[in-house]
């Protein structure tokens, strides 16, 4: 089978998405079966043909900033986005434009800034901004009684936004949950109660970005700071006294990453290749540039750069395995798609049509933890 460096050398650009409005383009998930997601920074999200890109319609509902959108993984044609009005909503892809099927809410106060949905569709987690400058949590709801309120919250394990929660893609009670208070937290969810269920405290030594599971038995997790850290860890190392990390660096600009000398300017982020057995990391240049990195025990090496498509940040990303193909979103209000051989039928970069009102990246200072095997905290009853 052809290797991954081969498959990524091959790449350039198939096909670029034309916006008719400046928007950025926050997160893109991927249904196999033809469609691709994207959230939007004016509280829309947008259906694509995975293939040609082409807009085949939009959802209107959100009132705030998104935080995600997530495929259901038996029930493909269903849709969730989660956002800071403090919902998380479910939409059928096959009727684009209706209204929402379901909304789940928690408590008022609640601000979503994260969310994840486990690889059994029962069980979604949204976490929630800071609270009264004292509170944080993680929400749960039963995705198969969406009109039966919470099913539970754990409220002991961050002190600060939790900017993201990322079930595991085989183990249904398995999460694992990142904070602007710097740590990274796995759950056992099937041991029930909060205390019971934290497994491991991981400390990022910054403001926790995006956390992904990796590894050839998902038994690894990767963290990308707000400042452009990166940590990788073993969990499978939790009962041994050998250390958790694998790789860690506190600023991947300062590495010597690129072919003529020098680093990226940011980390869009991580996603584990199943076919490949690779990490794939994605950073990029603010002139729109992109870089696919292999990260593993000896650090980030460069497998290929993508020059001549975005015209600024990139914000998201995902590999299409079954057709060998990148998709990329970012500030320019630009999706494109990269694929081997691929030949835009209008090539050149694109001017950018980023957004006058820029979003900020919110970023608080870091509570300072080192890393712990167990550690305290309320009850999740979750059949």
């Amino acid at each position: 089978m052809e290797g991954l460096e081969e498959k990524l050398n091959g790449l350039s650009i198939a096909r670029r998405s034309h916006p008719e409005e400046p928007t950025y383009l926050l997160h893109v998930a991927l249904q196999p079966s033809g469609l691709l997601a994207v959230s939007c920074s004016n509280f829309t999200v947008h259906l694509h043909n995975k293939d040609t890109l082409t807009l085949l319609g939009e959802y209107q509902g959100h009132s705030k900033p998104l935080c995600g959108v997530v495929f259901s993984h038996q029930s493909p044609d269903f849709l969730y986005s989660g956002s800071a009005d403090g919902t998380v909503r479910g939409w059928d892809v096959r009727r684009p434009g209706t209204e929402a099927a379901q909304v789940f809410k928690s408590d008022s106060s609640h601000s979503f800034c994260s969310f994840d949905l486990n690889c059994g569709d029962t069980l979604l987690c949204a976490g929630t901004e800071q609270v009264n400058d004292e509170d944080s949590f993680l929400v749960f709801w039963d995705v198969r009684k969406p009109g039966a309120g919470l099913l539970g919250v754990y409220s002991e394990s961050h002190s600060d936004d939790v900017t993201q929660v990322c079930f595991h893609p085989r183990d249904k009670d398995r999460l694992a949950s990142g904070s602007t208070d710097g740590l990274v937290n796995v759950f056992d969810l099937s041991r029930g109660a909060e205390e019971e269920a934290l497994l491991a405290t991981c400390n990022s030594n910054s403001s926790a970005g995006s956390v992904c599971w990796s590894g050839p038995d998902y038994t690894q997790l990767l963290c990308l700071s707000h400042d452009e850290g990166l940590h990788l860890w073993d969990l499978g190392q939790l009962d041994t006294e050998e250390p958790l990390t694998i790789f860690s660096t506190s600023d991947a600009r300062g590495l010597t990453l690129l072919s003529g000398g020098g680093g990226v300017d940011y980390l869009v982020g991580g996603r584990w290749l199943e076919d490949a057995q690779k990490l794939l990391v994605v950073g990029g240049e603010n002139s729109g540039d992109l870089h696919l990195m292999e990260c593993d025990d000896r650090g980030l090496r460069l497998l290929r750069s993508l020059k001549g498509g975005h015209a600024s940040t990139v914000r998201c990303f995902i590999w299409d395995a079954a057709g060998e193909a990148l998709v990329t979103g970012g500030e320019d209000a630009q999706l494109l798609l990269w694929k081997p051989g691929g030949e835009e039928l209008t090539p050149g970069k694109k001017e950018s049509m980023k957004s006058k009102s820029a979003l900020k990246l919110k970023s608080r200072p870091h509570k300072k933890h080192g890393y712990q095997r167990e550690k305290k905290g309320a009850r999740l009853d979750c059949e």
